[in-house]
């Protein structure tokens, strides 16, 4: 079988931020690296759990909501993928900021994991680690442009 796009990515030169993976007609894939893969370093799974609650919960009433097809952490636990549909590149980046901003802000219960009829380990959670995450993240995208979301421009 042929490799799939995303282990075709030179890992080993990979940095944190967001990229475009791949475009597939009207849907791009959005690598958004958390943390340097293979360095020892991992996100932690209560952490990465509530990022994804939030980060799903703010794209999907975004004004944007149309467009967003799916938010998920990867399984390697170096960041996620950001599926969208007829969004531009500027918006996908600018709206994922907008999250960074509403993680950070977010007090409270983590939507969808007050009861377990929510989320299959709605105890797992972690809602400072999701903070560090979002202001990690946010220092890393501070000044990314479009033209900084190709993989060559960093390998």
């Amino acid at each position: 079988m042929e490799k799939i796009a995303s282990f075709c990515v030179d890992h080993d030169k990979l940095k944190k931020g967001m990229y475009i993976s791949r475009v597939d007609r009207d849907i791009v894939t959005y690598d958004i690296r958390m943390v340097v893969p293979n360095c020892g370093v991992y996100l932690d799974n209560p952490a990465i759990h509530s990022f994804e609650h939030l980060f799903a919960t703010y794209a999907r009433n975004s004004r944007y909501t149309d467009n967003v097809v799916y938010v998920g952490p990867m399984g390697c636990r170096t960041g996620f993928y950001f599926l969208t549909r007829n969004l531009p590149h500027q918006a996908a980046l600018d709206l994922f900021r907008e999250t960074l901003d509403f993680v950070l802000g977010f007090e409270g219960v983590i939507p969808g994991a007050e009861f377990s009829r929510e989320c299959g380990n709605y105890l797992d959670h972690d809602l400072e680690g999701a903070k560090r995450i979002a202001a990690d993240m946010k220092e890393v995208l501070k000044d990314w442009t479009v033209e900084l979301m190709d993989y060559d421009v960093h390998m």
